[in-house]
């Protein structure tokens, strides 16, 4: 049996199982355009269907803000994913509502000030975007040229250097972002795994900052890598259409298991 047939046999028979899983670059194909991404088709049908296998709660954890985050992920007040957005720094729970971790008013003012700042030093770079994000900012260089690329990341940490030494800094990819709030996603898996009394997780994640997340996982847990890099994940599949196969097969699986 391969590892990943093992790990889906294993975490069919779990008491309460919790799939988490990453947005862009895991569910979604990144787009140059980011509020363009949405869900692949196959993607789609593997979450609605783990969504409706018993016992199994689904969540979607990601760097974007929550409300980017549900529009990107077509989610509304109906849905029955959870949502861990700002890397695990504010959540929607169904039949809840938004759950915020919170900021003060200074934090706001810092975090105003800096993105004007940011988008100030950038604007003469062509293909360099600066996301507005609920706990900080995110500097996007998808478009830009590599040369672009490191002068606005040069330019932007050496602002947050001089100005919000204390905030942190995540990169992925051709995004480095910055924030006040420093929850990451393996804090926001921990929260969700005790919020749902989760038995056993399977986390699944392409990026350096889904790592996190990978590297706390418990024995009972699975992670999952998709695409390439060094990573703490048990398993590695190649693509999304792959991850999706998996997902699908975990949620047949599971479901014969609890007929």
């Amino acid at each position: 049996m391969t590892a990943a047939a093992d790990a889906i046999a294993r975490l069919a028979a779990s008491d309460r199982l919790l799939v988490a899983l990453d947005f862009d670059g895991t569910l979604s194909p990144l787009e140059d355009e980011p509020m363009d991404a949405r869900m692949l088709p196959a993607a789609r049908d593997a979450v609605d269907a783990l969504v409706a296998t018993p016992d199994t709660i689904v969540a979607f954890v990601s760097g974007r803000s929550l409300v980017d985050l549900r529009v990107i992920a077509e989610h509304d007040d109906s849905s029955r994913e959870l949502l861990a957005g700002s890397h695990g720094a504010e959540f929607w729970i169904p039949g809840e509502g938004i759950a915020s971790h919170g900021e003060d008013e200074a934090d706001i003012a810092l975090r105003d000030a800096l993105r004007g700042h940011a988008e100030d030093a950038t604007a003469h770079l062509d293909g360099v975007w600066i996301e507005p994000k609920t706990f900080g900012f995110g500097v996007h260089t998808r478009r830009a040229t590599a040369a672009a690329a490191a002068e606005a990341n040069r330019l932007v940490d050496e602002i947050v250097a001089a100005e919000a030494p204390h905030w942190r800094r995540r990169t992925g990819h051709n995004i480095v972002e910055f924030a006040f709030r420093h929850e990451g996603k393996d804090s926001a898996i921990a929260e969700l795994r005790e919020r749902v009394g989760a038995s056993a997780v399977l986390f699944a994640g392409d990026d350096v900052t889904d790592e996190d997340a990978l590297a706390s996982l418990g024995e009972e847990d699975l992670g999952v890598r998709v695409g390439e890099g060094q990573t703490s994940a048990t398993v590695r599949v190649a693509d999304i259409a792959a991850l999706a196969a998996l997902l699908q097969q975990l949620a047949e699986t599971r479901s014969r298991s609890r007929a």
